[in-house]
């Protein structure tokens, strides 16, 4: 479902106090829209809240956890009390995790999953509802990842979470088919965020020599987190299914679909490169 224009149109964004979220919250602002911001981290959130009013953009911030069921609830009812139902959601939160499967602990693959899917889940379900209720042209965007279609070695949580996201867009996209809202999943490839840097969703088995040249890597070959959110609008605006954004995505994407066997031997190649296979 195309959006021509969002001038006065509600945009939520999760995980908005920094990365694609920041940015993205910013690139809408900077078309006119109102800004619903969650994140949880409180005072950067609020910092990215001024960002937004100073380009004369409204915005309510309310800090909340996607993977708190009745967090995300409270935050629905207070949204909607405010501001009604929203134009835009814009299920952005996530996390990574970086480690090999036999060496990655249980609780790390739950705070994956939690906030990674049920962060999605709960905007959809908390949210879409009152989208449909509330007529007109309406979007969800799904934040997945490059990893959600041809994922690395190291990275399988976040690659099973960046999967469900792909497939519960694509389901959800099926039934709302008929509707005023569509779906958008994003798949961004090699960014440049802090996502990158968090060293305590790293494995035990990953060493810091390790860690540093993946970050390096990132460095050198990622993109701003603005090339992004600058997508992201444009992808809502012309009502796109799928955006591939960023540094091989749109190349790993494709040659996925003639031969999995050549990107399978391309990605173990540049693991090995980095120390990760």
């Amino acid at each position: 479902m195309a959006i021509e224009q969002f001038k006065g149109k509600q945009v939520l964004v999760t995980g908005a106090a920094a990365g694609i979220g920041r940015a993205t919250a910013l690139a809408f602002a900077r078309r006119g829209a109102n800004l619903v911001i969650t994140d949880v981290n409180p005072a950067r959130l609020a910092g990215v809240q001024r960002e937004i009013e100073a380009l004369g953009a409204s915005c309510l911030a309310h800090a909340a956890d996607v993977s708190d069921e009745g967090a995300m609830k409270q935050f629905a009812d207070a949204v909607h009390a405010r501001v009604g139902a929203v134009d835009v959601l814009v299920n952005n939160a996530g996390i990574g995790y970086l480690g090999p499967f036999l060496e990655s602990p249980l609780d790390s693959w739950r705070r994956v999953l939690d906030i990674n899917v049920l962060g999605v889940v709960h905007g959809c379900y908390f949210f879409l509802p009152k989208m449909l209720a509330g007529g007109g042209t309406r979007q969800v965007v799904n934040i997945a990842s490059l990893a959600g279609v041809a994922p690395a070695p190291n990275m399988t949580a976040y690659a099973a979470s960046k999967h469900a996201v792909m497939g519960l867009s694509d389901v959800l996209r099926m039934e709302l088919d008929g509707t005023t809202v569509g779906v958008t999943a994003v798949c961004p490839g090699i960014i440049n965020t802090e996502i990158t840097a968090a060293g305590h969703n790293v494995s035990p088995a990953v060493s810091s020599a390790q860690l540093g040249k993946l970050q390096a890597y990132y460095r050198e070959h990622g993109c701003s987190p603005d090339v992004v959110a600058e997508a992201i609008v444009d992808a809502v605006r012309a009502g796109r299914t799928i955006l591939l954004v960023g540094p091989y995505a749109r190349l790993m994407y494709h040659l996925k679909r003639i031969s999995r066997q050549l990107v399978h031997a391309l990605t173990l190649s540049d693991a090995q490169k980095n120390g990760f296979a």
